[in-house]
């Protein structure tokens, strides 16, 4: 993992989620299953993460 930024992956299906779920997907900027996205490591992001854990998962190089 680079110093200062995460990868996040999509990682479940955002079909029978919350709106509130899917929303929080389509702001990190993933679009369809098994995408990586690199975010600054901040907390605003890794609350994010912490919100969804079913769909999304932090991934180490």
């Amino acid at each position: 993992m680079a110093q200062g930024t995460i990868k996040i992956k999509l990682i479940g299906s955002t079909i029978c989620c919350p709106v509130k779920h899917k929303i929080i997907v389509r702001s990190l900027g993933l679009k369809t299953m098994n995408r990586t996205v690199t975010r600054p490591d901040t907390p605003c992001f890794r609350g994010m993460v912490k919100k969804i854990p079913h769909l999304l998962a932090i991934v180490e190089d």
